[in-house]
C-alpha cells in the first residue's frame, strides 16, 4: 500500500492539472488582468488602450475616429480600469417600468424587464465601458451588458452611437453629438449646456483637435 501512495499523489496532481487546463485556462484571456498602469489616464492612454479598436470601429460604422477618442477621453480618461457609474434616478424609472407604473422609459418596456431581478435592474441603471453607455442601452442592440464592458465594448459602443446619433456625426455636428451622448438632446439654442459638466462639449472639441493631429 505504501508503494501506491506516491502514485496516488501523482494521479491527484495530474488530475488537477487537467481540470485547470480544461476549465480555468480558457477564461484567463489577455487584458483581463489589471496592473497599476491600467488606472493611468490621459490622451496617450486613450491611444494606447483603445486607439486600434476605435480606428477599426470608426471605419466599420463610418464615424469620426477623433470624435470617438475624444469621447473616450471625456468618459473614462483612457483608463482600462474604472468604476461603473450607478444612476439612482434611472434605477427608479426602470423599477417603475418593470412593475408597470410607467409604460416605458425611453425604449424600455415592461416586457423587456419581466425577468430582471433587482441586481439586473441596477446593472441596467449603471454606465459601462470606455464610452460609459447606460446598461439599458444594451436592450436596443439586443446584447448583454458584458458586451459593452469587455473586449467588444468599443465595437458595440460605436454601434450604439451610430444607431442613436450617427447622422449627427456624419453631418459633422460634433458639439451636438457630445451633448446628445451626455444628455440625449442636441446642444441648446440658448447656448446653455445641460451636461453634468458645463464644459463637457467644449472639452470634447478640444480633445478632438488633439486626436486629429496624433
Amino acid at each position: 500500500m505504501k508503494s501506491l501512495k506516491p502514485l496516488f499523489i501523482l494521479f491527484i496532481i495530474l488530475l488537477s492539472l487537467v481540470v485547470f487546463l480544461m476549465y480555468a485556462l480558457p477564461v484567463l484571456k489577455p487584458g483581463k488582468f489589471f496592473g497599476p498602469g491600467d488606472t493611468r489616464g490621459g490622451k496617450e492612454m486613450v491611444i494606447k488602450n483603445y486607439g486600434a479598436a476605435i480606428d477599426s470601429a470608426a471605419n466599420v460604422f463610418g464615424l469620426s475616429a477623433s470624435y470617438l477618442k475624444a469621447l473616450c477621453m471625456l468618459e473614462c480618461s483612457g483608463k482600462k480600469k474604472f468604476q461603473a457609474r450607478f444612476e439612482d434616478h434611472v434605477y427608479r424609472k426602470l423599477k417603475k417600468v418593470k412593475f408597470k407604473q410607467l409604460s416605458n422609459y425611453e425604449h424600455v418596456t415592461p416586457e423587456m424587464l419581466q425577468d430582471a431581478n433587482d441586481e439586473a435592474l441596477r446593472n441596467l441603471a449603471s454606465s459601462w465601458g470606455p464610452f460609459q453607455l447606460m446598461g439599458y442601452k444594451c436592450l436596443l442592440l439586443n446584447i448583454k451588458i458584458r458586451d459593452i464592458r469587455e473586449d467588444q465594448a468599443v465595437y458595440y459602443g460605436a454601434k450604439w452611437i451610430d444607431l442613436t446619433y450617427g447622422e449627427t456625426l456624419k453631418e459633422k455636428k460634433f458639439k451636438d453629438a457630445f451633448h446628445i451622448h451626455n444628455t440625449g438632446s442636441p446642444f441648446p439654442d440658448n447656448g446653455r449646456a445641460k451636461t453634468h459638466d458645463p464644459n463637457y462639449c467644449n472639452n470634447g472639441l478640444k480633445h478632438m483637435e488633439w486626436f486629429s493631429k496624433h
